[in-house]
């Protein structure tokens, strides 16, 4: 996501009248690094960065009033020097921790002067719902910060030319040589070990991309935060059960069947107990979520079943070392988590490319493992994490609701035939 937010941002920079921009996602995803780069490069005369985490009392230059002028003039009275609109750019970070600043960029917004105004904020879909003022909804430009993809991953290792090559073949569905195939599916692999955290994949070239060297203890650190983060954010929701929900999604993953049961949190667990916690960590961005549907049709969200859905974590390395996967066992392949680690990996890949999340079963008989909303109707895509593609449940959709066609996502290589797309693991970014 990093390229693709810088390019948004330069966009932004670009116009003449543009509201304030702000960047969210979980945290250590990059916001504030991505940010930084972009107001140090911007060209204005002055910048102001405010970070509301580091110096609490930052939020008094927002305590007396929300109006643009009054609080550009609190800010000019501390750094004692002038802020013209037109040659200032402001960057608040950390801005979940001030209501009134997010309140305040209704304000900026409005104001006949051109702010320049730049915003980071974890938690944001948890504070958004707990503020006591309204959130400035049509005001401010929000874009979503994830784990870098795949398609990242290879751009950040110098892989630019595969990874465009891979697009050119996903379009035709042409394979790619064998040799070619082999590296890829081995780039992939080392993907799966780390994860897309910026943090690790920067730890991951330092160390030339060597994954005995690379640091993973910094995946342990950032689970650390986010934990620290259930107990700091939560309020009124009990802590406990939220660390319970987030630390119960191994055994939901390691069964069979991915379906969440509350029971694995919780002897005689109950929706009515959890489902705050969850809907926190979906908030947070820590979780993602993948809902069953029924029948398939435009739009998914009309057949939901609220009471039947996966979880997985937001980044695939994260997802390894809460379960203490060991990346020897991703490497050779023997472990029989390596179903949960792939379709970790395809729900991440998804959620950065903004699809929604469905799944589909046909009672006990059939489950398709995503269900994908195109301009070809509703898709369904099977995700087999080796080259065994036989796949039953895929051709009891296919015969009950004749898609356009069907995408089977494994370690195969490209390919189309009897009306199946072939994709590569490392091709999902494609989709």
């Amino acid at each position: 996501m990093k390229r693709k937010i810088e390019n948004i941002l330069q966009n932004w920079g670009k116009k003449e009248d543009h509201l304030p921009f702000m960047l969210i996602g979980a945290r250590q995803t990059g916001k504030t690094y991505i940010l930084q780069k972009f107001v140090h490069s911007a060209g204005f005369e002055n910048i102001v960065e405010i970070n509301f985490y580091e110096k609490t009392i930052y939020k008094d230059f927002f305590s007396k009033s929300l109006n643009p002028q009054d609080i550009v003039h609190e800010i000019e009275l501390y750094l004692q020097k002038p802020l013209s609109p037109e040659n200032t750019i402001f960057f608040f970070d950390e801005i979940q921790d001030c209501e009134q600043a997010i309140a305040s960029l209704k304000f900026f917004a409005e104001s006949k002067k051109q702010y320049h105004i730049v915003c980071a904020g974890s938690l944001l879909g948890v504070k958004i719902n707990r503020l006591k003022t309204p959130f400035p909804v049509g005001k401010v430009q929000i874009e979503y910060l994830y784990p870098m993809d795949f398609e990242e991953f290879l751009w950040a290792t110098n892989k630019e030319m595969l990874a465009d090559e891979i697009r050119k073949c996903f379009d035709t569905n042409k394979p790619l040589s064998n040799i070619i195939h082999e590296k890829s599916l081995d780039t992939y692999k080392q993907y799966l070990c780390i994860g897309g955290m910026p943090a690790v994949v920067a730890d991951y070239i330092k160390n030339e991309q060597n994954l005995v060297r690379t640091d993973t203890s910094i995946i342990r650190d950032i689970i650390t935060g986010y934990l620290a983060d259930m107990t700091k954010y939560s309020e009124n929701i009990n802590s406990l059960k939220i660390h319970s929900v987030f630390n119960s999604i191994p055994a939901q993953l390691a069964k069979e069947k991915h379906k969440f049961q509350y029971k694995l949190v919780e002897i005689n667990g109950k929706k009515e107990k959890y489902e705050t916690a969850i809907e926190w960590l979906l908030q947070a961005g820590i979780l993602l979520k993948v809902q069953r549907i029924g029948k398939p049709q435009i739009p998914m969200l009309i057949d939901e079943n609220q009471n039947s859905f996966k979880l997985y974590l937001l980044d695939v390395g994260i997802s390894n070392k809460l379960a203490r996967i060991e990346i020897s066992n991703i490497l050779q392949e023997k472990i029989d988590y390596i179903g949960a680690i792939t379709e970790t990996y395809v729900a991440q890949q998804f959620t950065a490319n903004r699809r929604k999340l469905c799944y589909w079963t046909s009672g006990n008989t059939a489950e398709v493992d995503y269900l994908l909303q195109t301009e070809d109707g509703i898709i369904p895509c099977e995700v087999k994490s080796d080259v065994n593609v036989i796949s039953k449940s895929l051709n009891v959709y296919v015969a009950k609701y004749k898609p356009k066609y069907a995408i089977r996502i494994s370690a195969k290589n490209f390919g189309y035939e009897n009306n199946i797309k072939s994709v590569p693991l490392y091709a999902v970014y494609c989709i």
